[in-house]
């Protein structure tokens, strides 16, 4: 298959391309014109376009596929007015653009895989989450909708969407598992305010493999399902844990104590608005809809994972 990727040069971009490319698909990166080298990814072959206006670098572009991983990290930087409206922007914007590049090609793709995140259920305590369930409030919520609305226009197009809800992404190479790690090489890690919000995990392994198993469409791999994969899905371990015992579990995979909790207020004031967003809020969410396609964790708890990235 010829598969289009935005977002190619961050961590799942770049993990993807390069299974993509060993599966023997061809990946085309979707870059901007100033960074045609492809911004540090090494997959595939480029392709300027402008996230703006939605324009391709060259005429006859076709794919089989597309996948849309574009967006500034969430976690780079405090949320002011200006960087949410960044955040907004390389999200809803792009995803727009990108839907609109997609109806003006001769051939369309067949299938549109187009990032969220679980933030989309907002803070919900001990509430178990499955994609059936209500989206939240909060600012975090309402990007996921609107980034979702954007990408599901493509349907109307004759395109397959799936709308990729990412839990935390557990990796070695960067993402969110450095940053936990750091404070425990010191010596002065713990649980994050009362420990008791549940922290919805996934590896980058598993993203991975969830990802091509929605691309090269489910059914014919031997799924449970006949019907392929479509709509949304969370992208998470079937084994949420609570912020104290996933604490815990880290600590002892890299041999080092969790005595030191960070209390909530020292969050809210070193971060803001993030810290309830991103460290306090409470999602217990499940993969429901990937476990019906048959697709097979690779990690399915936590220790087992951090054995191979710690």
């Amino acid at each position: 298959m010829k598969i289009l990727v935005t977002g190619s040069s961050g961590l799942v971009g770049m993990a993807l391309g390069s299974a993509l490319a060993r599966a023997g698909h061809t990946v085309c990166r979707l870059v901007r014109p100033q960074s045609a080298t492809g911004e540090g990814a090494t997959e595939g072959f480029v392709v300027t376009w402008n996230p703006v206006t939605g324009e391709l670098g060259g005429a006859g572009v076709r794919a089989d596929a597309v996948v849309n991983l574009a967006g500034a990290s969430i976690a780079d930087g405090r949320w002011s007015a200006r960087r949410k409206e960044l955040l907004r922007a390389s999200r809803i914007n792009t995803t727009r653009a990108l839907v609109n590049a997609l109806a003006k090609m001769n051939a369309r793709p067949s299938v549109l895989v187009s990032a969220s995140a679980i933030g989309y259920y907002g803070n919900r305590g001990d509430e178990t989450l499955t994609e059936d369930s209500q989206p939240g409030t909060g600012f975090l919520a309402g990007l996921a909708q609107e980034w979702e609305a954007e990408a599901l226009k493509a349907e109307a197009l004759g395109i397959r969407v799936v709308l990729a809800r990412f839990g935390i992404i557990l990796a070695r190479e960067g993402g969110a598992l450095p940053k936990m790690m750091l404070p425990f090489k010191f010596g002065a890690g713990g649980k994050l305010g009362s420990g008791q919000q549940w922290m919805s995990w996934v590896s980058l392994e598993d993203v991975v493999g969830v990802l091509r198993f929605a691309i090269e469409n489910a059914s014919s791999r031997g799924a449970v399902n006949a019907a392929p994969v479509r709509g949304a899905i969370n992208i998470v371990s079937p084994q949420p844990l609570q912020n104290a015992e996933f604490t815990s579990v880290l600590a002892k995979a890299m041999h080092r104590p969790a005595l030191f909790p960070a209390p909530a207020f020292a969050l809210r004031l070193a971060l803001g608005e993030m810290a309830d967003a991103l460290l306090l809020s409470s999602q217990r969410v499940l993969p429901r809809a990937v476990e019906k396609t048959g697709y097979q964790f690779l990690h399915f708890d936590l220790s087992t994972a951090l054995k191979n990235l710690v």
